[in-house]
């Protein structure tokens, strides 16, 4: 028995990897979403394509650790400092989303004749969205860091809070005769703030220690072992605990980040990720149900219309209640405009506790199925719709794209400095992309048509995007110490050969600078000395080449004051 079931096991993880390697590929040679050849792999292999498998509940167990690593992974690329940064956006427009949402939608639900309890289930099934399908979007299209990009994840990171109240919810329902639903529901609340903040605390004191006796032992697989224990191990606390587990490899992730031990922990599971995700997105594509669907085409397809469109806008409203631009509101609404997976968990809960008749549950499922297969293409459909607005944001051509550029030119920091360096590589026909952190800056250098870009040089993913892999040389021009060296170690631990030119303020500024890996450094003052001395000689009649022997003979003496004293 326990050999039938092994061969069993083999025969379903067989077949999902072929379905990826079959049908992934010809999405990517059509340049379309690998999330839509994971949907159509699933849908092929389904219950309701040709039945390779049939048991999608169990899959969808084992594929729920995708979106466990997909959250890690988020995590870990945050910080506390970050996550309390972005606090209005997560507790504010978070939970404006939520509430409002599923407020509507409950709305609609009772205005098509639905009980009152019903209603509210459907309001909270379809509130949320997708974490997986939106951070893996991000994630395709680069704009995990954009301001949009950042919207869609706060809303989503409360949309995973949010989880225990609405189960919570769903139980009371079911129990009518129970009193107090707005106190319980706050109680539910506050013992999950409760539990991520003891999480938290504990984590921070143990981690770095239990990382550390690791390490010394110099195994890469007890590493890896560990790595795994602490994503999973707090994914099964926090669910124990009645919250999602997802937030539980989110609160891992967060900890780690902290700590040296982040590139090799972030290396090593990286693999996991990919994979389980991948799975994550069949199991999606298997619960297509596609007979349900043609029994009621007209009617499902302006559901899911209609779910997304009216998902999108009360997302896009809300983000422009809070401020957003109106681009990034429009942006980060679509992305949002999909039910989520928690949907599935809600209808299954509903009609286990009798809220929700079967034709309902059944159509609802296949409307959130859909709603998912179609969110690969919400992201264009914004992009059209932001395009089309008359007046563009103040803030919106300032956002980093991806630079397609090889043999270009870096220039990070466009004030005095950087412009006379790029009016001398515009000269000479040199592609350059610059980056700068002041808005006014960078927008008066778009409206000369220049290529400067807002975004903070001394981040590696914003070099990545401007292309620092391919780039032939980058500029360093801030005038701030701190910083130069700061990018400067960034740069040489991504990017070791590249060639990296800086400004310092003087000769000590320079040789640190040096000691860190410039290829060359420029002292400011003494530059500015050597050429105001340059002009008096000539003023005083004396030739040319005098003049410029001996600014090259100053050059040498001062520069060589450096190196003698990095001797001392």
């Amino acid at each position: 028995m326990a050999e039938e079931s092994a061969i069993l096991y083999l025969r379903e993880v067989l077949v999902f990897l072929g379905a990826a390697v079959l049908v992934v590929p010809i999405f990517h040679r059509l340049k379309v979403s690998p999330i839509l050849g994971y949907l159509a792999a699933g849908l092929i292999i389904g219950p309701y394509g040709l039945r390779f498998i049939t048991d999608v509940d169990g899959v969808r167990h084992l594929a729920e650790l995708g979106v466990i690593f997909l959250l890690f992974n988020i995590g870990i690329e945050l910080s506390f400092r970050r996550l309390w940064a972005m606090r209005r956006l997560v507790f504010g427009l978070g939970t404006a989303q939520v509430v409002v949402t599923a407020g509507v939608i409950a709305g609609i639900a009772v205005l098509w004749g639905n009980s009152p309890s019903v209603s509210v289930a459907l309001g909270a099934a379809f509130a949320l969205s997708s974490t997986a399908m939106v951070m893996q979007l991000l994630t395709e299209r680069g704009d995990i860091a954009t301001p949009h990009g950042r919207i869609a994840f706060s809303v989503l990171l409360m949309q995973d809070v949010a989880v225990v109240p609405v189960l919570f919810l769903l139980t009371a329902l079911a129990k009518p005769e129970d009193d107090g639903l707005v106190m319980a529901l706050a109680s539910s609340l506050f013992r999950s703030v409760a539990a991520v903040a003891v999480i938290v605390l504990v984590g921070r004191l143990i981690v770095r220690p239990v990382f550390r006796q690791v390490a010394a032992t110099r195994s890469s697989d007890l590493f890896v072992a560990l790595a795994l224990l602490g994503i999973l191990g707090l994914s099964f606390a926090t669910s124990a605990l009645g919250l999602s587990a997802a937030m539980g490899a989110f609160l891992a992730g967060l900890l780690i980040a902290e700590t040296e031990y982040r590139p090799q922990v972030e290396a090593d599971v990286r693999p996991f990720r990919g994979l389980l995700l991948g799975l994550f997105f069949i199991s999606v594509g298997m619960s297509i149900n596609v007979d349900a669907a043609l029994q009621n085409a007209l009617w499902t397809v302006l559901a899911v219309i209609g779910l997304v469109m009216l998902k999108g806008a009360l997302a896009t409203s809300l983000a422009l209640a809070f401020r957003r631009p109106i681009r990034d509101a429009i942006r980060s609404g679509m992305l949002l405009g999909q039910a989520g997976e928690f949907a599935f968990i809600v209808i299954g809960t509903a009609l286990s506790n009798g809220l929700m008749p079967e034709g309902l549950a059944q159509f609802m499922a296949v409307v959130a199925s859909l709603s998912l297969a179609v969110t690969p293409m919400l992201p264009k459909l914004a992009d059209i719709m932001a395009d089309m607005l008359p007046v563009p944001d103040r803030m919106d051509d300032l956002i980093l794209p991806e630079i397609d550029l090889e043999g270009h030119v870096i220039v990070a920091g466009f004030g005095r400095v950087g412009q006379t360096v790029a009016r001398l590589l515009a000269a000479q026909k040199v592609p350059f992309v610059a980056l700068d952190t002041d808005p006014d800056v960078v927008r008066a250098a778009r409206d000369r048509h220049q290529p400067v870009y807002f975004g903070n040089p001394a981040q590696e993913h914003v070099l990545e995007r401007v292309g620092a892999g391919r780039a032939r040389a980058i500029v360093i021009t801030v005038n701030d110490s701190k910083a130069s060296r700061h990018m400067l170690s960034r740069i040489r631990e991504q990017w070791p050969g590249l060639a990296v030119y800086a400004r310092s303020r003087d000769l000590g500024d320079s040789r640190e600078l040096m000691e860190l890996g410039a290829s060359a450094v420029v002292p400011e003052t003494e530059e500015s000395s050597l050429q105001l001395g340059g002009m008096v000689l000539s003023a005083m009649d004396f030739p040319p080449d005098t003049v410029s022997l001996c600014l090259s003979q100053a050059r040498e003496d001062i520069y060589s004051l450096t190196s003698r004293q990095e001797t001392v």
